[in-house]
């Protein structure tokens, strides 16, 4: 038996009891320690023969020099600390705490006396309980509470001070820290260093914890913490004085104060810092170290988190229910979560946070090399990786889960706060770093602010510094990556985003989906979307991964407006314009499709056209906000002031420029112009279903699945315009093409096809009038007009008259789309055919009227695009279509074998009316005689305007062989007549002929 028994152990317990209480000891105390009771004024004023004078001293041998007087103190120390009852004041402080914490019954009275740590083992257990249990019956007094608080303080650079961790911890100090020495503290951050490895005792790893939260209670228990931020806590006026009453000297708070100084570029020792890190990182270790966590998140931890106390996993289980991956979390959880956060600072270096550093440590040795071990930037060099392939799932999950909250606070990003502190102090009327904000801030505000003033101009008011927002662009890319990063977005879109967006759960699409329901959505979800879809706009750059697809096609095309500082919605212009391209990847392509068809929402939603035509829309669209009824609206404006002739356009020359690449950019895909998408929704998913969008090819092959399954992709389009007025085809749909159609013909440039089809001819015959044209002007079918006299001529392209030809023959039909004769002749269609134009379907009827009063017409401009139209109708008869009705069966009947074009089946009539053994039909023998009256009268008043043409009206008129024959008479005629007048005026004489 190797117990003591209680008799030795009572005479061992009053002989130490007497040691500290007996005049003798105190008298030696007071000789061997004289200068230095001296000079600590409280140990000099104690009583003899209580024993407070050798107690004081060892309160203050902290402050002792004298070296026989620490050798004699330290000797009392460990007899004084092997029993609470020898403690200076410890037992009358402690007394009823004792007995209401039914501590004294640990050891009964005849066992070992020499373990009374076990009480003061007991109280601190309870001082920690009653922190983190919310229970009345639970209470230490203050007295006691400052008593257990001083012994641990006291008992704090050596560890055999601490006899209940003494104890508990004596085989795993031999275990794990055999070589260390004692003093100073080094014992216990030893231990505290292993406290989770395997096989670590559980006795010793909650006596490690038990003292860690008496660390975490008052930073002085900390021996080393202390001693090394001595001099920074007065300093920076962090000392115990300078706080509530309540609040102590928590190490939170020490904590927060010298973090507050480091972030505002202050210098705090190498050896604080060194030990801040240390207890940063204890604390996201273990969680049960904070109060508030235990007291707050008990539920979840218990549903959701149970069984992970190690490493820190407990704290990312809990991070992880907050971003709402595993269940709902309360309030209080959540903010004693990002308290916490804020305590520890992981922003500030990614090894406080043990759980990230190891899930992470291969991608930052692969993708991070280059950037120094505990710099800040490793967390923003780990979300530009977010989602790559140097990532790993385990690092991506740890890394979100942190990165929600630091979103949540901006000065957890050090960077960012280092450089926008001022500038939000400035503008967003900040606080100091560790000063809480207002509570009717809500999360994410300043940031906020700081990217709202990122991105204005200068006439706009002020303005972030260059060197904050380059930061501001830097979160703002890395936060496009998951909505959850976000804060107003995911707590004003929460319900949306369950409602619309409940299977988007790849990277990226929950904000495309919010955009694709912009309309659907509940208002503040859809200012917030809105807002950020007009960030977007202006810095396409913060779509990171629409980014990394394009990057192949920003490298060859656009890696100017990449590399500029100010984007200004120059780069995603630059995508579209390229977007057709062979480099051109199916993913960038998607991406840069979406980004227009969410344009099309708002009219914001377009930098570049925002800038240029908001004060225009506010003017003239006042109420209007879908950007294709925006560019209607003052499309109309522009053309109406045309048309009037009007001294000074109403839209401004910016928003006219930047109006006519909106209407080129709509044309490009059919998606585009939503009225007409889903007008031809149904005929588009019946006949094109393997058709893909953009390049205008569903524009150009709608309907053809019905009407034209076997036209080559040469007529496509003109396959398309002539069945427009099928009747199978859907009327919405036959509307929707007529306005399209009207668009295009106003210029060129808005009908693709047509552009690619006469790129040669455009500059060869029509360059007068694209050199007079201004940039910003509309063309109103000038060119197109141009290209209709040429096709007359017979000398375009064959591309090119094909795409002429159905454009003459639509307008043959609808007098509406030809800008030039609407413009021309708009009164006198008024006049001399009201009623033809009001016919609620166009089949010519206008065109023919005025052809038959041609003799009435008054203005000449009129009058030149009425006989312009008769000549194009001598080259095709299919660009007559009232004739081409009348002589349909006399075609096939007579002129079957001539192929059409070119005047050839017009000239087979002709011969066939001259002809009297063949007999026309009487609609169409009347008709081809109105023709000839009509191309006779418009031989005299609009005779040739040069030698050209006047030799295109001599081979296309139906006496094309008697002009030649009386031409060719003629020159013979003149040749002989010069041949005999000359041999009469121009005689030699024989002396000439000699010589």
């Amino acid at each position: 038996d190797n117990e003591i028994s209680s008799d030795c152990n009572h005479l061992l317990w009053n002989y130490k009891l007497n040691l500290t209480t007996d005049l003798k000891f105190e008298s030696v105390a007071r000789e061997v320690c004289k200068s230095t009771i001296a000079e600590i004024k409280e140990c000099a004023d104690e009583l003899a023969g209580k024993g407070y004078l050798v107690s004081c001293l060892v309160d203050h041998r902290g402050n002792i020099t004298e070296y026989q007087c620490h050798q004699y103190i330290t000797k009392m120390t460990a007899i004084i600390f092997s029993d609470y009852r020898l403690i200076c004041g410890f037992m009358d402080d402690c007394k009823n705490d004792i007995n209401i914490l039914k501590c004294g019954s640990i050891r009964p009275g005849e066992k070992d006396a020499h373990s009374q740590g076990e009480v003061v083992a007991c109280l601190e257990k309870g001082l920690v309980k009653e922190a983190e249990e919310n229970d009345p019956r639970i209470k230490v007094s203050d007295e006691c509470k400052k008593a257990i608080l001083r012994v641990a303080e006291l008992s704090s650079d050596d560890f055999h001070l601490d006899r209940h961790l003494y104890f508990a911890c004596r085989d795993d100090r031999e275990r794990f820290c055999e070589n260390t020495q004692a003093g100073e503290g080094r014992v216990y951050k030893c231990l505290f260093n292993h406290k989770f490895e395997e096989s670590m005792s559980e006795k010793c790893h909650d006596a490690l914890t038990t003292r860690q939260k008496l660390i975490a209670q008052d930073y002085k228990v900390s021996y080393s913490l202390a001693k090394s931020c001595k001099s920074d806590l007065k300093k920076y006026r962090c000392n115990v004085e300078n706080l509530p009453r309540s609040r102590e000297a928590r190490l939170s708070y020490l904590l927060m104060c010298l973090e507050s100084a480091v972030h505002r570029g202050r210098q705090v020792s190498s050896e604080c810092q060194g030990e801040m890190l240390d207890y940063r990182r204890m604390l996201m270790e273990d969680f049960s170290l904070s109060p508030e966590i235990i007291l707050s998140c008990r539920g979840e931890i218990e549903h959701h988190c149970s069984g992970l106390h190690r490493k820190g996993r407990t704290l990312h289980c809990l991070m992880k229910v907050v971003r709402g991956e595993k269940g709902n979390v309360g309030l209080n959880c959540q903010q004693a979560l990002q308290t916490l956060i804020q305590e520890t600072d992981p922003g500030a270096d990614y090894r406080i946070d043990r759980a990230l550093n190891e899930a992470c440590e291969s991608v930052i040795q692969t993708a991070c090399k280059h950037i120094r071990s505990g710099d800040p930037m490793i967390l923003s060099c780990l979300m530009e990786h977010l989602y790559t392939e140097k990532m790993v799932e385990d690092c991506e999950h740890r890394l979100l889960e942190l990165q929600y909250f630091i979103s949540r606070d901006w000065k957890l990003d050090p960077v960012l706060y280092r450089k926008c502190q001022g500038d939000a102090s400035r503008l967003c009327h900040t606080h100091g770093w560790n000063e809480t904000t207002s509570d009717l801030m809500p999360t994410g505000a300043v940031f906020s602010c700081l990217y709202r003033h990122a991105y204005r101009t200068e006439e706009q008011g002020r303005r972030l510094s260059r060197e904050c927002r380059a930061e501001v662009q830097r979160i703002l890319h890395q936060r496009a990556m998951d909505v959850k990063l976000d804060p107003a977005l995911q707590d004003k879109c929460m319900i949306d985003l369950g409602k619309w967006c409940s299977e988007k759960t790849e990277t990226g699409q929950e904000l495309e989906c919010l955009q694709d329901h912009l309309d659907d959505l509940v208002v503040e979800c859809r200012d917030i979307v809105g807002n950020l879809t007009e960030l977007e706009s202006e810095d396409i750059q913060i779509e990171a991964l629409l980014m990394r697809a394009c990057e192949p096609i920003i490298q060859t095309f656009c890696h100017e407006m990449a590399d500029n500082q100010i984007d200004s919605g120059d780069l995603m212009e630059c995508l579209i314009q390229n977007k057709h391209q062979k480099e051109m990847n199916e993913k960038c392509a998607i991406g840069v499709t979406h980004f227009q068809l969410v344009q099309m929402k708002d009219f914001r939603f377009s930098y570049k056209f925002k800038m240029a035509c908001k004060e225009d829309v506010l003017k003239l669209c006042p109420n209007i906000k879908k950007k294709v009824d925006v560019v209607i609206c003052l499309s109309t404006t522009v053309r109406n002031d045309t048309l009037q002739d009007a001294r000074e356009q109403r839209v401004s020359l910016k928003c006219r420029k930047q109006l006519r690449v909106e209407e080129l950019e709509m044309t490009e895909d059919i998606r585009l112009e939503p009225e007409l998408y889903e007008a031809c929704k149904s005929d588009i998913k019946n006949n094109c279903p393997n058709v893909p969008y953009g390049n205008a090819q569903a524009w150009s092959l709608l309907g053809l699945g019905r009407f034209c399954a076997e036209a080559d992709s040469k007529n496509m389009l003109q396959c398309l315009k002539q069945n427009k007025n099928n009747e199978v085809m859907d009327p919405k749909c036959k509307q929707m093409i007529t306005k399209r159609q009207i668009t295009q013909n106003t210029d060129y440039r808005l009908n693709p096809v047509l552009r690619k089809a006469c790129k040669q001819d455009i500059p060869k015959f029509c360059q007068n009038i694209l050199s007079t044209a201004k940039d910003d002007a509309e063309l109103e079918g000038q060119v197109v007009s141009c290209l209709k006299l040429k096709y007359a001529d017979q000398r375009l392209s064959p591309d090119c008259e094909d795409q002429i030809r159905v454009i003459i023959q639509e307008s043959a039909l609808d007098y509406r789309l030809d800008p030039q004769l609407q413009m021309h002749c708009s009164d006198e269609i008024s006049r001399l055919c009201a009623e033809e134009a009001a016919a609620q379907e166009q089949t010519g009827q206008v065109e023919e009227c005025l052809k038959v009063n041609l003799l009435k017409i008054k203005p000449e401009m009129c009058k030149k695009e009425v006989l312009n139209m008769l000549k194009e109708s001598k080259a095709d008869i299919f660009v007559d279509p009232v004739l081409h009705t009348a002589c349909a069966l006399d075609i096939k009947h007579h002129c079957a074998a001539i192929p059409p074009g070119r005047g050839r089946q017009m000239s087979c009539l002709m011969e066939a009316l001259e002809d009297k053994r063949v007999r026309l039909q009487p609609e169409c023998k009347k008709r081809l005689n109105d023709r000839i009256e009509m191309w006779s009268y418009a031989a005299k008043v609009a005779p040739a305007e040069g030698f050209s043409d006047l030799a295109m009206q001599v081979m296309t008129s139906p006496s094309k062989n008697y002009i030649l024959s009386v031409i060719t008479v003629s020159i013979c005629v003149l040749f002989l007549i010069g041949l005999l007048c000359g041999r009469i005026t121009k005689r030699v004489t024989r002396e000439l002929k000699d010589r």
